[in-house]
This record gives structure tokens, sequence and C-alpha cells, in this order.
């Protein structure tokens, strides 16, 4: 198996072929292949391109691995290794002309996140960390928040799908008086680097995917914040409701949760 620097580089180049191509699109061709039942699930042109990109790359460089993405599910090669692809996060973003959308990226040893990236294109931000090496937005070290007061901080939050709407909603009523304010980007690869960027203090999610997320929680461990589901145990890389803060304010967090 190659160093971890390699498999950082090679990830890095993957994300950026592939974000380069949703950047020569956006705007100008967005065609909806199918939803998925729901107006918030939807499959672009671009999604399933960009998938086939990152799966060519990673077929040609690492023929042994298991791979596991949005689009194209578990490609089972039964090794340690799988990759966790989520090629166009933000889909609906991307169809509105939105730029917050990002192409998401983990490598997973067993039960290890090893290397994460995650390129948001249009806006240029570049988010890559290696396991025990820290995070980096486009080269400079990045920090969690160090503010321990929810009243000082701001909160991000998604639900998931539809499905948990009512669940949500719940979770913004009780935390909104809180907080210094609550927002929601619509992308949650880049909901949950904004936590490892400092920009917000938690980022609260129902029913969130592995492909989604699963660089986000290699980012903000790695940037010295905390990740959990809501009963404080650590995310198990399924479908969770998770917690991801700066670490000052996660008991605090699940508290509130926990009275919901």
């Amino acid at each position: 198996m190659e160093q971890k620097s390699n498999l950082r580089q090679f990830t890095v180049s993957a994300a950026k072929k592939a974000g380069a191509f949703l950047l020569r699109t956006f705007k100008k061709d967005v065609s909806l292949v199918k939803k998925r039942g729901t107006a918030k699930e939807m499959h672009l042109m671009q999604d399933l391109k960009s998938d086939k990109l990152i799966i060519s790359a990673i077929k040609k460089k690492f023929p042994s691995h298991n791979i596991l993405t949005e689009e194209s599910g578990f490609i089972n090669k039964k090794s340690e290794y799988t990759w966790i692809i989520d090629p166009l996060d933000g889909s609906t973003n991307f169809a509105r002309g939105n730029p917050f959308f990002a192409v998401s990226i983990a490598l997973m040893k067993k039960k290890e996140l090893l290397v994460g990236v995650v390129f948001a294109p249009y806006l240029k931000e570049l988010y890559v960390a290696e396991k025990g090496k820290g995070v980096y937005l486009n080269g400079k070290k990045i920090h969690v928040s160090n503010k321990s007061k929810l009243a000082e901080g701001y909160l991000v939050s998604c639900e998931g799908g539809d499905a948990t709407n009512r669940q949500i909603a719940a979770i913004n009523a009780k935390f909104l008086p809180l907080v210094k304010d609550m927002r929601k980007l619509g992308s949650a690869a880049l909901e949950s680097s904004s936590v490892a960027a400092g920009r917000s203090e938690a980022y609260i999610v129902r029913k969130i995917s592995s492909w989604d997320v699963a660089a986000g929680v290699l980012f903000v461990e790695e940037a010295g914040g905390k990740v959990t589901d809501f009963e404080g145990k650590p995310w198990n890389g399924r479908k969770s409701n998770l917690v991801f803060s700066n670490g000052k304010v996660h008991q605090k967090v699940l508290k509130k949760l926990s009275s919901l």
C-alpha cells in the first residue's frame, strides 16, 4: 500500500479533475436524469459523469480497493480499503446556480479514515486532511473555533432528506434561541468542513449518509473538534444522526438534543 502522502496526492488529483468538470458545466448545462423520490434528491448528468471520472481513476490506480459512492453504490472487492465518494455534493444547489457544491472523497482502512478531500471548485476551496497530520484549506492549516458558549456560536443544521424534516425543524426551534445564528449551506461536505475551518461551532444533521460526511469527519477531528452520534458514540461509517463540533460545545449540544 502506498504512503499516505501519495494517497493524498492521488485523492486531490481525482477531486480536482471532477471539480474542473463540474465547473465547466456549472450554469451552462443542467440535465436532470431522474429524481430519487423527493424534490431534494435528484440525479444530474453531472453527478453521473463526476462519479465515472473518480471511479475510473481509482480502478486504474487501486483496482483491488472497494468503492462506495452515492451514484454507484458499493463496489465490493473484499478489500480492507474503501473509497467513500460523493461526486457532486449539493446537486440541488448546482442545479439552481448556487455555488455551494463540492466533490468529497475519503479513504477508509477498515474503520479508520486515512485521507479526506473536499473540493469546492466555484469557491476555489480545497480541504485536505491526512490522519494524524492535520487538515488544510488551500494549503493553510486550519483549526476549530475556540468558542465555548452556545450564545456566541453559529450552528449549522441539515435534515439529510425530506423524511427527517419534522425532526430537524424541532432541533432548529430548540437551538435558534440559544445560539448567535443558524445556517444551512445545502452541502453536507461544506457544512461539516465549516466546523473544521472555525466558521461554525457545531453542525447537526440527521440520517446522513457516509459519502456526504466521511471526509468532513476526518477534517473536524484533525482540526481539534469532535464528531459523535446524538448519544455521544463515535461515527460508525453508516447512515447516522451526527453532531460535528469544536469540542467545547459538544456536550452542551448533546444535552439539548437529549431533551427533544
